[in-house]
Formats: C-alpha cells, sequence, structure tokens
C-alpha cells in the first residue's frame, strides 16, 4: 500500500499541483470618506433696484400724463448719476382698468378707473449711490421694495471658488490626520462631491421711506458656505 501511494505522489501531473504556491486574495486598499468644509465671508458691493410710479384716474389719458410727468422729473433728477446706473431700463409701461365699487351708503354708481404705471429697474454697482438713489425716488413718490435677495457681491463666482477651494483643503486635512492615527499616508482621491452655498442674512437695518430720511443705514456680511464628500485611498 505504501509503495503504490509513493507511485501515485512521484506522477508528474499530481506533483506539479502540490508544489505550486498558493496566490493570496488581492485585498483592496483602504479607504476613507470624510466632509470638508469652508467659508467665505464678504460685504455685498451691488444691488438691483426696481421702482414703479403709479397713477389712478376715470380718465385713462390723465392717468399716463401723470406718470409720464413723473419719469420726467425722475429722468432728470439722475441726469449727474446715470452713467452709473447699470442695465438700466424704464420700458415697462402698463395700463389697465378696474371697478371702483361705492361703500356701504353711498348712492354712486361703480366708477371705470385707470390704472397706469412704468417701471424703472437698474444695479448699482457702487452702494455709495444707494442712499441718493432712494432719496431721489422718495421725493417723486416712487413705490419700491427693498430686501436682502437684492444685494449681490460682484464677484461671486471667484468668492463660490474660493469656498469651495477651502473646502477642498480642509478634507485633505482631515484624510492626513486620520491616516497620521492610523501610521499610514492619504493617498489618491476616489470620489469628490462638490456643494455650495451662499447668501446667508444680510443685517441691514432699514427706516420707513420718506424724503429725508437715509432709508439704509447698514449693509452687514454675508456667508458662502461649501461642503465636499470626499473618499480617499489610505497607503
Amino acid at each position: 500500500m505504501t509503495r503504490s501511494i509513493t507511485r501515485l505522489i512521484g506522477t508528474p501531473a499530481l506533483a506539479a499541483l502540490l508544489v505550486l504556491p498558493v496566490a493570496p486574495a488581492l485585498a483592496a486598499p483602504a479607504e476613507v470618506s470624510l466632509t470638508g468644509e469652508g467659508k467665505v465671508r464678504y460685504i455685498p458691493d451691488s444691488a438691483r433696484l426696481s421702482f414703479t410710479v403709479t397713477a389712478e384716474h376715470e380718465d385713462s389719458d390723465k392717468a399716463i400724463s401723470e406718470v409720464r410727468a413723473v419719469m420726467e422729473r425722475w429722468r432728470e433728477s439722475i441726469t449727474d448719476i446715470r452713467d452709473q446706473l447699470v442695465d438700466y431700463s424704464d420700458a415697462s409701461a402698463h395700463l389697465y382698468q378696474r371697478q371702483h365699487h361705492p361703500r356701504n351708503g353711498e348712492s354712486e354708481e361703480p366708477k371705470t378707473i385707470a390704472v397706469a404705471s412704468q417701471t424703472v429697474s437698474f444695479e448699482v454697482h457702487d452702494l455709495t449711490l444707494l442712499n441718493p438713489v432712494l432719496t431721489r425716488a422718495q421725493d417723486l413718490g416712487m413705490n419700491y421694495n427693498l430686501g436682502q435677495h437684492q444685494f449681490f457681491h460682484s464677484d461671486e463666482e471667484q468668492l463660490q471658488q474660493d469656498a469651495l477651494a477651502k473646502a477642498i483643503s480642509n478634507a485633505r486635512d482631515r484624510c492626513q490626520f486620520a491616516a497620521e492615527q492610523l501610521g499610514m499616508d492619504c493617498g489618491e482621491v476616489k470620489s469628490l462631491n462638490l456643494q455650495s452655498s451662499g447668501g446667508g442674512p444680510i443685517m441691514m437695518r432699514m427706516q420707513e421711506a420718506s424724503a429725508t430720511a437715509d432709508t439704509v443705514s447698514e449693509v452687514g456680511p454675508r456667508d458662502i458656505n461649501a461642503t465636499v464628500q470626499a473618499t480617499f485611498t489610505m497607503e
């Protein structure tokens, strides 16, 4: 029996199987997934503005004439700063009719009232112009709304990129820290997901519109926040 086993082992085919080393399974490289954060704070330097002139009259021609008169005075009032008003337009004009119904106890018949309006819109890229423009609009009885969404920075695209760069750098720093704790090195980026958002609330104090009031007394900082979801190899 012993001789038979010896003769079997000595065959070339089985001997080759016995001497071939078993190849170890390839281990997947270690990875770490983490979040990087970046923030850029800035002060808005520009604003988008819109003003509207409105007049009502039973005679539509008179309503239109009143609006035209105010618009002429407006154009005269901004002569000295007209070239600093960017993307200026005052071509938006409207005319419609509404029914005026007498109040209880009044014997008058319902009247048709013509409502004429014209809107002026533009941007200012120098906020020192803001209060002078608002004051001139107030003097003429023009209507407007001023909110945080109308303020912006003239180079917000670059600010977004700066925030993302900070977030990527922060992600790399966190990877290096994790690698040091494990006695390893932070390797290549396997995946990267970028996200950014801007426009925290503007700290803005406003007073009621009047001919003598400075409408805006302070425009505060805004933040652009960026985050990255990154996966790095660990070596």
